[in-house]
């Protein structure tokens, strides 16, 4: 005869019981979405899903793993992001570790890779859909990758791209190998410790012969102005790294040296991706309309801001 189901959580408090009074010191420290907040952190503590949560609310923890709970609590309770207790953000339906080392992938970058995928258009499959042939090799470059979420997207979406993946933060390229190499796309991707695409810039003139052009250049830039640091949530403004955060005294002044580098490195008909923040969108279309760049759009977030901006070089 089978033995009947025995949970691994010993004697101790209810789950359910050790959960709503996670919820309630949330609620009192005042952290938003502190019902989804808790159930994430107890999850993690569990190794378990949310669907073996509910149905074995009933069960006991044992002292150990309700202290680790708790002591998780406290710190979200405190400020630190969810996602750094728990060392993990989902993006384009992958994992992503993330550290406080990298910006915590947020939902509306994904907007960056739909835009980039649908301006590429066929040059984005992999197979000439009339003649069956190999479509030539993408040459794409993401700058300041961070945990580099966009370039594994990417690289996922795009198996005939290579792709460049640069970052001033020799810490956050570290991360970024690591979630590189974890979805299976390391060998596609080439990691440059450099600012912004300068890194790039002398290869135009040490390849002789050999297109060193991009086809597609993607980023999502600091773009908070310094002066706008005290209206940020204190889980960005405290914990996310400044250098991933902060575009200047304006917030802009990072897009002009993004979109003159982008425009030496980009190939004609190369695609320009970037995300914006909150009421840049009229000054950066500026900057490129200001030069040689055309079909250039925005493309709203789910809260309707205007959040990413293509442009194509000519």
């Amino acid at each position: 005869m089978q033995e009947p189901h025995k949970s691994a959580i010993a004697t101790g408090d209810e789950i359910r019981s050790v959960l709503k009074e996670g919820m309630a010191r949330l609620r009192a420290a005042h952290v938003p979405s502190h019902t989804l907040a808790a159930e994430v952190l107890l999850l993690d503590v569990l190794g378990r899903d949310r669907a073996w949560l509910y149905t074995h609310a009933e069960d006991r923890m044992d002292a150990a793993a309700s202290e680790k709970f708790f002591a998780l609590i406290a710190r979200r309770a405190a400020g630190e992001p969810t996602q750094y207790l728990t060392g993990r953000q989902e993006f384009w339906g992958l994992e992503f570790e993330v550290t406080p080392a990298v910006l915590i992938p947020r939902p509306e970058t994904e907007h960056l890779v739909e835009v980039a995928l649908e301006r590429l258009g066929s040059r984005g499959i992999k197979t000439d859909m009339a003649t069956g042939r190999p479509t030539p090799k993408l040459r794409v470059a993401d700058v300041g990758t961070g945990s580099g979420c966009l370039a594994v997207a990417l690289a996922h979406e795009l198996p005939h791209a290579v792709i460049f993946a640069t970052d001033t933060s020799a810490a956050a390229l570290e991360v970024a190998r690591r979630n590189a190499a974890r979805h299976g796309v390391f060998d596609r991707i080439h990691f440059l410790q450099t600012d912004l695409l300068a890194g790039l810039l002398p290869q135009l003139r040490t390849t002789p012969g050999e297109s060193c052009l991009f086809d597609l250049i993607v980023s999502n830039p600091p773009y908070i102005a310094h002066a706008d640091i005290a209206l940020l949530e204190r889980e960005v403004r405290d914990h996310e790294p400044e250098t991933a955060l902060f575009g200047g005294e304006t917030g802009i002044e990072v897009y002009a040296r993004l979109i003159e580098q982008a425009a030496r490195l980009l190939t004609s008909g190369g695609i320009f991706v970037v995300e914006l923040g909150l009421g840049e969108a009229a000054k950066v279309e500026r900057m490129l309309k200001a030069s040689d760049w055309v079909n250039i759009r925005t493309t709203d977030d789910l809260a309707g801001i205007p959040r990413v901006l293509a442009a194509e070089h000519v």
